[in-house]
């Protein structure tokens, strides 16, 4: 099962400028990411550059205009400023790699989402292009490929 630990944003994460995480902080993060890669349960992960630089997007279901919202957005609870993808056996297992988040990163809000899997969402006969999406994701990075 793969999962995704969520790093919530905070004021630091969204701060004005861009101030460089401490030594220790990255240190650490590089320990924790180590561990995962030795234990075989990581996936990838990444910072997110602070809401100010990105963009949301609207997209209705009735195929109207797509509208576009600039950054910054002022809710920082609500934002993401990086994630870990990591694969594990339960839930139970996902989240003791969550506990173990350094704490050189605190205070720090993290969640933790299962990702859906393709057989998740068909039961039964596939379409042709749910086949032919299946086989290019399978030869994706990270993917089997």
């Amino acid at each position: 099962m793969r999962f995704m630990i969520i790093r919530k944003a905070d004021a630091a994460t969204e701060a004005e400028t861009d101030p460089a995480p401490s030594v220790e902080l990255m240190d650490a993060m590089a320990a924790y990411n180590m561990e995962m890669i030795k234990a075989g349960v990581f996936l990838g992960g990444d910072g997110l550059q602070p809401s100010r630089k990105g963009a949301r997007v609207k997209v209705s279901r009735e195929g109207g205009k797509p509208v576009v919202t600039d950054g910054p957005f002022t809710e920082t609870k609500e934002l993401i400023a990086g994630f870990t993808m990591i694969q594990a056996a339960s839930f139970e297992e996902a989240l003791d790699w969550v506990k173990r988040w350094p704490p050189e990163d605190g205070p720090v809000e993290l969640e933790l989402r299962q990702v859906y899997e393709f057989d998740d969402f068909q039961a039964g006969e596939k379409s042709e292009i749910w086949n032919e999406m299946e086989k290019a994701f399978d030869k994706l990075p990270g993917r089997g490929g």
